[in-house]
């Protein structure tokens, strides 16, 4: 099995180019179907669950081509409205092609999707937009089966009980194939939603709205093929900065809005870091051991990422004071914590609280990976850690992160990885 192999601390220092998102680039690689064309988009990562995307959208009959970090797909041959289930079992974001399908052929069979193991996470209010606008939908043998209802697609107000990123997504994607106007109201405001939008639009689509509670799409807009740069990934950002903040050093990340990590860099100055900041640039340093900060809550944006709770809390876990965690979006997102305590940290998990009492530095151990985000928070602790910590479990981690290992060897870490 192989692993990354990490001596920790040694200072961080450079200049590092994020690569784009994976929670934008999937979705929009979903919404490349309807488009009969052929649509090319820049910035888009080599990772596992790009390349999952890519064999689905070649089983459906697409042409997808990868030259670099651009990626072409060309949907006029859609052929297909049924994603077999060992592709669907690769990863959650897999379910956004349930809207993509309905618009554009009228029909779709898929299962329910897989990905990380972080609790129950029911797809319940995708199936319920999606009906709201037309669809019929059967569960067959843990199978979904939808189609238009006789009456066809019709745009209308949906009403979310609840911020869903992909409920959000799924809406917009169905209503781009629906006569009339359709409005999502209580929809996700993720900076994600915000470049799914401006792929629709750059393709001809009337989208408006993202980033506010209410999204409107008007329907039935002919579509034609579209270039496109997928946003930089604020994820990755924020796992480079806390891997500089528990490691100590200078470290500028490039190629995302710094708004959109504002909750992230606020949490990071409290502990100590100073940052800069310029229009598509951070630069963050770190002198110290960091502090104990405030509560840190999940919440949906523009509150803190829950994306980002496990890789903050192995910073801080290495550094001084107490920080009180409340997981508010999924069950299990702490699974990281009991390889963290391998390390020496000192963590108390009482339901969704977590309180990190700072142990001034954490111990290289052998560790492994369960999930996307734990795998970031174990290579971001190790870092920091004295001595040498074996991270496992790597498929986790190159789900959402390109080149990881070489991007902190660039930055002056010791890393690499053994077979």
């Amino acid at each position: 099995m192989s692993c990354f192999e990490i001596t920790g601390g040694r200072r961080l220092s450079g200049s590092l180019a994020i690569h784009g998102a994976k929670n934008s680039v999937l979705p929009i690689l979903a919404a490349c179907l309807l488009v009969p064309g052929q649509c090319v988009l820049h910035n888009c990562p080599d990772l596992s669950d790009v390349s999952a995307t890519l064999d689905i959208l070649r089983l459906l009959g697409c042409r997808a081509d990868r030259e670099g970090d651009t990626v072409t797909i060309d949907a006029r041959a859609l052929s297909r409205f049924d994603v077999p289930e060992y592709l669907m079992r690769e990863m959650r974001s897999s379910v956004t092609f349930l809207g993509a399908l309905l618009a554009r052929l009228g029909e779709a069979e898929l299962f329910y999707p897989g990905g990380c193991e972080l609790g129950p996470r029911p797809i319940d209010l995708h199936l319920s937009a999606l009906r709201a606008l037309g669809a019929e939908i059967l569960e067959e043998q843990g199978a979904l089966v939808c189609r238009r209802c006789r009456k066809g697609f019709q745009g209308r107000e949906i009403c979310l009980s609840v911020p869903s990123v992909g409920a959000t997504e799924n809406a917009m994607l169905a209503a781009c194939g629906c006569p009339g106007v359709t409005t999502v109201v209580g929809a996700a405001q993720e900076p994600e939603i915000v470049d799914l939008q401006g792929f629709l639009c750059a393709a001809g689509a009337q989208v408006s709205g993202a980033g506010t509670p209410t999204v409107t799409i008007r329907g039935d807009a002919p579509l034609h093929p579209a270039e496109y740069a997928v946003m930089g990934d604020r994820i990755a950002a924020a796992t480079y900065l806390c891997g500089c903040a528990a490691a100590g050093g200078e470290v500028e990340v490039t190629g995302l809005a710094p708004d959109t990590l504002t909750a992230v860099l606020a949490c990071l100055e409290e502990a100590g870091c100073t940052l800069h900041t310029g229009p598509d640039r951070i630069v963050l340093a770190s002198t110290a051991p960091m502090k104990g900060i405030s509560p840190v809550r999940t919440a949906p944006y523009p509150g803190f990422p829950t994306d980002a709770q496990a890789i903050l809390m192995a910073a801080l876990a290495g550094g001084e004071g107490a920080t009180l965690f409340v997981e508010n979006i999924f069950d299990s997102r702490y699974r990281h914590v009991d390889e963290l305590r391998r390390m020496g940290a000192d963590i108390q998990v009482a339901g969704r609280a977590a309180m990190v009492s700072g142990v001034g530095r954490l111990h290289g151990a052998p560790v492994r990976s369960t999930d996307l985000r734990g795998g970031a928070a174990l290579v971001t602790a190790a870092l920091g850690a004295e001595g040498i910590t074996q991270v496992s479990g790597l498929r986790h981690i190159k789900r959402g992160y390109q080149g990881l290992d070489k991007n902190l060897r660039a930055l002056g870490a010791d890393i690499r990885e053994l077979p």
